[in-house]
């Protein structure tokens, strides 16, 4: 049996921000089920609720060298959903009020890719393979090849780098590679850990891993060029051979509207007659005028500019006369909040703004909305588009990364496809998109034929979780 260790700074339901989260927290349990002996291992955060810290059982007490500074390392193990998951503690680090953006985060997480190091031998659990998921854990295989490499307990070690946004690369200061990461200056190149002077965590693993992936097929060949390349294209064209892109899959057990406790009514995709009530039962709880045939437009996501919402800014007056309702839930850039809180203002029989994040929420708009709009500018995977789909709210997204990948352009005739798509980022493409879906919305028997369409369709970890189980052979036969 192959044996894998994740490494990542998040995961679902212990500590969670976004897609990342989501994956680290789901993923591991498919893997098990095709035959991985999969464990993960993440940072102990404070935010981490006592139903789980309570379960926790202490296995370690170690010190990790962090510059000049040796610092304590707790090491806790828990089992959850038939999974082995191990913590990093370190309140210095660690107890603070959010996951990410502090002063210190080169400091934090170099530390806590030595900590895992440094705790392997007391896992009882010798991995074949460590699965580091984005810049916090760069560094690791830098640190496994410069530092740990000749022990015999690591000699043999793989390592798989996953990238799930190009985007964030935790960029510090060029004195760290020394101070903070205990690297030789030979990695501090333009083929290491360099980058216009200074350190690149994610470009370190990209650099020092065995095989790297991303979160979609497209999505992969596209950070290999300059657009979407984030200034590392060249690197990743060098390795193109060691990338490959495995789509993100969903938790099937957490969203599932035949049984979510957070929605209004379950139903399935041979009953979707019953899902009208959540639609109803939404406009209803959000203050929107009820009505069965007003077509409702959502949008769950973090409100950045990378989403795409600048597009939504150019035409809202004109989205609006489509005779539409607009459900918005999320937080991120203040032109965006008070983009959709002023539309809101505006037209309050039209537009209902959330801006704040609820969980519960979040599955009542999926099993509510008949829409789903995501016209990001460029998008790894998404994870928003497979709820929408997996709850009958019908995906209207520009063709990139995972959502090319994803969705199918509805035809009509043949009653094949899952959504409607735009290539162009334009926001009269995308308007045009959702003009279509808004007519189609009218001829009840054809939508229907969508929305089961939709709801079949597989975005589950299946298929996905077996791509990785053959990646993992493929290196441990090497």
């Amino acid at each position: 049996m192959i044996k894998v260790l994740f490494v990542a700074s998040e995961a679902a339901p212990f500590a969670k921000t976004g897609g990342l989260g989501e994956v680290i927290g789901s993923l591991p349990k498919e893997l098990k089920k095709q035959g991985v002996d999969v464990r993960v291992i993440l940072p102990k955060y404070s935010s981490i609720t006592a139903e789980f810290t309570a379960q926790m059982t202490k296995k370690a007490a170690l010190t990790v060298p962090v510059g000049w500074r040796r610092q304590y390392c707790g090491l806790y193990e828990l089992e959850y959903q038939g999974i082995t998951w191990y913590f990093i503690d370190n309140e210095y680090y660690f107890k603070r009020e959010n996951l990410y953006g502090y002063y210190d985060e080169a400091e934090r997480f170099a530390y806590f890719c030595r900590a895992v190091l440094k705790a392997l031998p007391q896992l009882d659990f010798t991995p074949d393979i460590i699965h580091c998921h984005d810049w916090q854990t760069g560094p690791l295989a830098a640190m496994l090849k410069a530092q740990y490499r000749i022990r015999d307990e690591y000699s043999n070690i793989k390592t798989v780098f996953t990238i799930h946004n190009l985007m964030y690369q935790g960029i510090f200061p060029g004195d760290i590679l020394g101070d903070l990461l205990g690297l030789p200056s030979s990695m501090f190149t333009a083929d290491g850990l360099e980058f216009y002077g200074q350190v690149n965590f994610l470009k370190g693993g990209l650099a020092f891993c065995d095989s790297i992936t991303t979160v979609s097929k497209s999505y992969a060949q596209e950070i290999q060029q300059p657009y979407f390349g984030e200034k590392l294209e060249g690197m990743l064209r060098k390795r193109h051979t060691d990338i490959c892109g495995i789509i993100n899959g969903i938790d099937y057990d957490v969203y599932n509207p035949t049984t979510d406790p957070d929605i209004y009514t379950n139903y399935t995709w041979r009953g979707t007659v019953k899902r009208l009530d959540n639609k109803l039962k939404l406009q209803a709880e959000l203050r929107l005028p009820v009505g069965k045939h007003i077509p409702l437009i959502a949008i769950v996501s973090r409100l950045v500019s990378s989403k795409g919402l600048d597009l939504i800014a150019h035409v809202m007056e004109e989205l609006l006369a489509l005779d539409v309702q607009l459900v918005v839930l999320g937080t991120g850039e203040g032109q965006f909040e008070s983009l959709f809180a002023n539309a809101a203002r505006r037209h309050p029989d039209k537009v209902s703004a959330n801006i704040t994040f609820s969980e519960s929420l979040a599955h009542k708009i999926y099993a509510g909305s008949d829409l789903f709009l995501m016209p990001s500018r460029f998008e790894p995977c998404g994870i928003g588009q497979l709820i929408a789909l997996r709850y009958g709210s019908i995906p209207v997204v520009r063709e990139v990364g995972g959502l090319r990948d994803t969705i199918r352009p509805f035809n009509p005739e043949t009653g094949e496809g899952t959504g409607f798509t735009f290539i162009n980022y334009n926001a009269h493409d995308m308007l045009y998109a959702i003009e279509q879906a808004v007519s189609l919305y009218r001829s009840r028997g054809v939508w229907a034929k969508l929305v089961k369409n939709a709801m079949r369709a597989d975005n589950s970890w299946r298929r996905s979780a077996a791509e990785y189980r053959d990646l993992y052979g493929r290196l441990t036969a090497q």
